[in-house]
């Protein structure tokens, strides 16, 4: 079974930054994708980013120009450098992965398409 640990959250002011790791013990799909979303309280879980097997991203227009996707092949590993946080961008945020046929990180219902999850990690960004 895929286990997804996320590390790295914390508490910022705006403007701030923060990154963060998902570390996977393995890959489900040889042709996968790998994600970040996020839920604020009383807010509905909302895809932030991706990157797929071949190294497509995509990211959600709130985060554009601020995060930046990455990942470490050797280590199963995908970060997000997250700059100028805002008060918005508080949440849990979350690993998930998916197949490879997943590029749009907007569209509605995306989250049900992922197979594995991890448990999270609290960004929370305020003065």
């Amino acid at each position: 079974q895929v286990q997804l640990v996320e590390s790295g959250g914390g508490s910022v002011q705006p403007g701030g930054s923060l990154r963060l790791s998902c570390a996977a013990s393995e890959l489900m799909y040889s042709t996968y994708c790998l994600a970040w979303l996020r839920q604020a309280p009383g807010k509905e879980r909302e895809g932030v980013s991706l990157v797929i097997y071949d190294g497509t991203t995509d990211y959600a227009d709130s985060v554009k120009g601020r995060f930046i996707i990455s990942r470490d092949n050797a280590k199963n590993t995908i970060y997000i450098q997250m700059n100028n946080l805002q008060p918005n961008d508080t949440g849990m945020y979350y690993c998930a992965e998916g197949p490879g046929g997943i590029t749009d990180i907007q569209r509605p219902g995306v989250s049900r398409r992922f197979s594995s999850w991890g448990r999270g990690t609290q960004v929370t960004v305020s003065s």
